[in-house]
C-alpha cells in the first residue's frame, strides 16, 4: 500500500509537494483525486493528487488532512494536458490547476482573527492596533476582509502581524466551502408504509381526515407504491395535484405516513434551461454538402482541418450535421466559441436541435451551476455535446471524437493575464490529438498561423466562397474623414453619407449595428489651458471617461476616480474630452435621431449573463433600432433585419504597435461588415477613415483574404515573425524602475549569450507600469524547429540565476509565448 502523495497545489510554484498518507485514508486516495493538504505554518489547500509511491524523501512531510473524492476528478487524459501547457507556456502546473477547476472545487481555508480577551497590555497599542482592537471587541472573531472593511485600514497585515506577536489576538484556519448544491423538497411514502398491508391500514384510518386521505391517494396515483423508487415527488407538483395546503401535508408527516426530504438538483434545470425535446437539422444546400464531404475527406489525412467560409456561408449548420453524426455514434463533441456573447445566440440554435443532450460553460454562469456541470460530465450520464469558451477544453471527457473551434482567429482564444497564458485553440488542438479526436478549424477571415498551416499541409483546407441562398458580400463604402473636416462637412463622429443611410434604414424599418472597438465615453480628458490631462497614479495611461458611473476609469487596474470640475494644474474650468467611445458615440447618437431605439454593448452593459442576453434578444426581436458596440457585435452574430453596418473609425485598430494589427484589423472590420445584408437583399457598411488609401482598407473593400495574407506573410516572413517562428514575450516587473531597468539588461546580457540575436530589447512595453509595477519586454525569437521543452530549461534557468543576483530577488518575470 502507498505511503506517500505527491500532490499540486493551486499556487504559482514549481512541481510537486510529497504528503504522508495515514493508513486509514490510503485506500481512499486515487491518482486525480482532491485531497485536503496543510501547506505553510497555517493554510490548508485543495490539492490534486499526480502519484502515489513508497519512496520515502529525504526531508519530513505532513501528513494530509482529508480526502475529498470517492472518485478522481481529474483524468489521465486531463493532467497530460495540464503538463503540456505548463511545458509550453513556460508557466507552473499550480498555475494551470488554479484555471481549469470551478472554484467550489477549490476549498481552501479562509484566516480567521480571534480576539485573546485574557490578554493584558503592557505597551500602549498603535492607532490602528486600535482600531483593530475595538473592532474584534463588538465581535470576537471576524476574518481579515471583514477587519479591514469595518476598520478602514489599507494595510491591515503588518497591524495584525504586530497583535499576534504581542498575543493579543489569534489566527484561526477554516476550510471555505464555496459550493452548495440546489436541493428541490421532495415527498415520499416513509419506509414503514412500503408494505403493502400497513398501507392500507393507513387509508382506511384516514376517512375521518378526507384531506389527508385525498393527499395520501393523489401520491399513489401520481407514485405507486409498485415503482417506489424512493425518489418520490416534487411537494409543489403534489400539493397542486392534491389541491391542498401545506399543513394537510405536514399532518401526514406528523403521523410518519409521507416523509420529505431535500432532493439535489442541477440548477440548469431548475432555470428550465434543460430542453428534453430534440430536433432535427436543416437540410444542406448542395454547396454545404460539398463543404461537409470535403471536411471529412480531408480528416482522412489530417486530424485538422480548416474551413474558410465567408460570413454567412452557412458554417454554423455543417457544424450541426457533423456533431449529430458524432452524438449518433456515442461520441463526445466539444463546440469551442472566442466570446460569451456568442453562446447566447448559437445556443439557443443548438438547442433546438440537441435539447438536454448539450452542455453550456463559461464565466458568466455561477460558479454553482458550472461545478454541478462539471460533476455532470464525471457521471455516467454526460453531456454528449459541451458549447463553451476557451475554459470549456479543460472539463472531464471520456469519449471525445470531435472537437469544433468557431472565429478561430479571434483574440479571445488567448489568455492574457494571469497564468497560464495559454492559446485555447492550440491547447483544444493538442487535446485532440492527445484524445484522437478531428478538429475542425472554422473562420471567414483565418489566422494567418492556420492558413499557413492549411497552405503547406500541415492541416487540411475547405473553403465556402459563396453565401447562403446565393446573396452577396457587403457593398462597403469608405469615407475619408480627413478629407470630410478639411471640407467642413463634418463636425461629429458621423459622416453625412453614414447618417443619411442611418435614416434611410430606419425609414425601411432596418436596423443598424455601429462598431467602435473603445468603450466608455472618451478616452482622454483634457484641460483646454495648459494641457493637463488625468493619468492613473498606478498605471502609465490615461483616464477613461465613463459619463454613465460620473468616473474616470483606468481600464489596466480599474481604479476608479472622480471627474474633476476644474484643472488642478492650472485651476482652468475649461476641461473637454478628446476621442469617442461607444458611451459618447449612443449620447449623440440619441441627440440626432431621437426617435430611435438605440442600444450599447460592451463590457460597461454586459456585466452579467442577463444584461448580454436581453440585449440580444431585444435586437433580435426588434425592440432596438441600432446596436453600437465594442468588438462584440464582430463575432458570429446572425441578424435577419440588419442592412448597415458602421464603422466609424479603423485607424484606432490599424495604429496598434503590434505585428498583428493589420491581421487583426482586416478579421475585425470584415467581420462587422458580414453582419449586414445576412437575409434578403445586399448589405451596405460604412467605414470611416483618416487613411483611405491604406492597403488594409482596400483589401476589406474588395473582400481579399488571400491578398492580405499574401502580403502580411511575406513581412513576416522577412522580419522572422509568427508563423515562420515562435515568438515569447519576457517581461520582468519591479516596484523600482532603476531596478527594473538594470535587471532587464543583465537578463538580456544572460539571454544573449545563449541565444545570439534572436533576443531584441530590452524595452519599455507601450503601457510601461501597471498598479505600481515598472514592466520591461524581452522578445525571443525561436525557430519552428527548436523544441520548447529545451527552450523552457534555458529560460528557467537563466531567470534562476538572474533573480539570485543582489537586489533582484524580489523582482517578478514572466513569459508570454506565441
Amino acid at each position: 500500500m502507498p505511503q506517500f502523495a505527491d500532490v499540486i497545489l493551486p499556487l504559482p510554484l514549481q512541481g510537486a509537494f510529497t504528503y504522508t498518507l495515514p493508513t486509514e485514508m490510503a485506500a481512499k486516495v486515487q491518482v486525480g483525486s482532491r485531497i485536503i493538504v496543510p501547506f505553510g505554518s497555517r493554510k490548508f489547500y485543495t490539492a490534486i493528487v499526480v502519484r502515489l509511491h513508497d519512496e520515502t524523501p529525504s526531508y519530513p512531510t505532513k501528513p494530509i488532512s482529508e480526502v475529498l473524492d470517492a472518485n478522481p476528478i481529474i483524468l489521465p487524459e486531463q493532467l497530460r494536458l495540464w503538463k503540456w501547457i505548463a511545458d509550453y507556456y513556460l508557466c507552473t502546473l499550480g498555475d494551470v490547476f488554479k484555471a481549469t477547476l470551478p472554484s467550489g472545487l477549490k476549498l481552501e481555508s479562509e484566516s480567521s482573527i480571534l480576539l485573546n480577551e485574557d490578554w493584558e497590555a503592557e505597551s500602549p497599542l498603535t492607532p490602528n492596533e486600535e482600531k483593530i482592537w475595538q473592532a474584534l471587541s463588538k465581535k470576537p472573531e471576524q476574518t481579515l476582509l471583514s477587519l479591514q472593511k469595518e476598520t478602514g485600514i489599507k494595510s491591515i497585515l503588518s497591524a495584525v502581524k504586530s497583535l499576534l506577536e504581542k498575543g493579543a489576538v489569534r489566527m484561526k484556519e477554516e476550510i471555505r466551502r464555496t459550493y452548495k448544491p440546489k436541493t428541490v423538497t421532495c415527498v415520499r411514502l416513509a419506509e414503514n408504509y412500503l408494505d403493502e398491508a400497513r398501507l392500507h391500514e393507513a387509508l382506511d384510518g384516514l376517512h375521518k381526515s378526507p384531506k389527508q386521505e385525498a393527499l395520501l391517494n393523489s401520491y399513489l396515483t401520481l407514485v405507486p407504491p409498485q415503482k417506489e423508487s424512493r425518489e418520490g415527488i416534487e411537494k409543489p407538483v403534489l400539493l397542486l395535484e392534491a389541491n391542498c395546503s401545506d399543513a394537510i401535508l405536514r399532518e401526514l408527516c406528523q403521523k410518519g405516513i409521507l416523509e420529505t426530504f431535500a432532493k439535489p438538483i442541477e440548477r440548469a434545470q431548475v432555470k428550465g434551461q434543460q430542453d428534453e425535446r430534440e430536433g432535427t437539422s436543416s437540410p444542406l444546400t448542395p454547396v454545404q454538402q460539398v463543404a461537409l464531404e470535403s471536411i471529412q475527406e480531408q480528416w482522412q489525412t489530417h486530424n485538422v482541418c480548416l474551413l474558410h467560409g465567408v460570413t454567412s456561408s452557412g458554417k454554423t449548420e455543417i457544424y450541426i450535421h457533423l456533431m449529430q453524426k458524432a452524438i449518433d455514434e456515442g461520441k463526445q463533441v466539444l463546440f469551442m466559441l472566442p466570446e460569451i456573447v456568442l453562446t447566447a445566440q448559437l445556443t439557443e440554435r443548438l438547442r433546438r436541435v440537441f435539447g438536454s443532450r448539450m452542455g453550456v460553460y463559461h464565466s458568466r454562469y455561477p460558479d454553482n451551476e458550472r461545478v454541478e456541470l462539471y460533476q455532470k460530465m464525471l457521471s455516467d450520464k454526460p453531456y454528449d455535446i459541451v458549447v463553451g469558451v476557451r475554459s470549456s477544453l479543460f472539463l472531464p471527457f471520456r469519449n471525445l471524437v470531435l472537437l469544433i473551434i468557431d472565429e478561430e482567429h479571434e483574440t479571445s482564444f488567448k489568455q492574457q493575464d494571469p497564468a497560464p497564458r495559454y492559446h485555447a485553440r492550440n491547447a483544444a488542438l493538442v487535446l485532440a490529438k492527445q484524445a484522437r479526436a478531428k478538429a475542425l478549424l472554422g473562420s471567414a477571415t483565418p489566422s494567418l498561423e492556420s492558413y499557413h498551416n492549411a497552405l503547406t499541409g500541415k492541416y487540411g483546407l475547405v473553403t465556402l466562397k459563396t453565401r447562403f441562398a446565393g446573396l452577396s458580400l457587403p457593398n462597403i463604402e469608405v469615407i475619408d474623414v480627413q478629407e470630410m473636416r478639411r471640407k467642413k462637412l463634418m463636425s461629429g463622429f458621423f459622416s453625412p453619407q453614414l447618417l443619411g443611410h442611418i435614416r434611410k434604414a430606419l425609414e425601411q424599418h432596418q436596423q443598424v449595428i455601429l462598431f467602435q472597438n473603445r468603450r466608455g465615453y472618451a478616452p482622454v480628458l483634457e484641460c483646454k489651458s495648459c494641457g493637463w490631462t488625468p493619468r492613473c497614479q498606478s498605471c502609465d495611461v490615461s483616464l477613461t471617461v465613463h459619463r454613465g458611473f460620473r468616473q474616470m476609469v483606468c481600464h489596466y487596474c480599474g481604479k476608479t476616480y472622480n471627474i474633476p470640475q476644474m484643472c488642478p494644474n492650472c485651476e482652468s474650468a475649461e476641461l473637454s474630452s478628446r476621442g469617442y467611445g461607444t458611451e459618447r458615440i449612443e449620447e449623440q447618437l440619441q441627440a440626432l435621431l431621437p426617435e430611435a431605439r438605440i442600444a450599447r454593448m460592451d463590457l460597461d452593459t454586459t456585466r452579467s449573463r442577463q444584461n448580454y442576453e436581453q440585449i440580444l434578444h431585444d435586437f433580435e426581436e426588434g425592440k432596438t433600432d441600432i446596436l453600437i458596440g465594442t468588438q462584440m457585435v464582430t463575432k458570429g452574430l446572425d441578424f435577419d433585419r440588419v442592412s448597415l453596418v458602421g464603422i466609424l473609425s479603423a485607424d484606432t485598430m490599424l495604429a496598434q504597435p503590434d505585428f498583428r494589427s493589420y491581421e487583426r484589423a482586416f478579421q475585425l472590420m470584415e467581420q462587422v461588415a458580414g453582419r449586414a445584408g445576412r437575409k434578403g437583399s445586399v448589405g451596405h457598411v460604412v467605414l470611416q477613415t483618416r487613411d483611405a488609401g491604406n492597403a488594409i482598407v482596400q483589401q476589406v473593400v474588395s473582400h481579399d483574404y488571400e491578398g492580405m495574407y499574401a502580403e502580411q506573410a511575406e513581412e513576416r516572413k522577412l522580419f522572422r515573425y509568427p508563423p515562420f517562428c515562435r515568438v515569447v514575450f519576457i517581461y520582468l516587473k519591479h516596484r523600482d524602475e532603476r531596478v527594473v531597468e538594470s535587471l532587464s539588461a543583465d537578463f538580456a546580457k544572460l539571454l544573449r549569450q545563449i541565444f545570439g540575436e534572436r533576443v531584441l530589447g530590452p524595452d519599455t512595453p507601450p503601457v510601461g507600469r501597471v498598479q505600481q509595477m515598472h514592466i520591461r519586454k524581452l522578445i525571443l525569437k525561436v525557430e519552428l524547429s527548436a523544441p520548447m521543452s529545451a527552450v523552457r530549461e534555458r529560460l528557467l534557468a537563466l531567470q534562476g540565476q538572474v533573480l539570485q543576483m543582489p537586489g533582484y530577488r524580489s523582482a517578478q518575470v514572466y513569459y508570454d509565448v506565441d
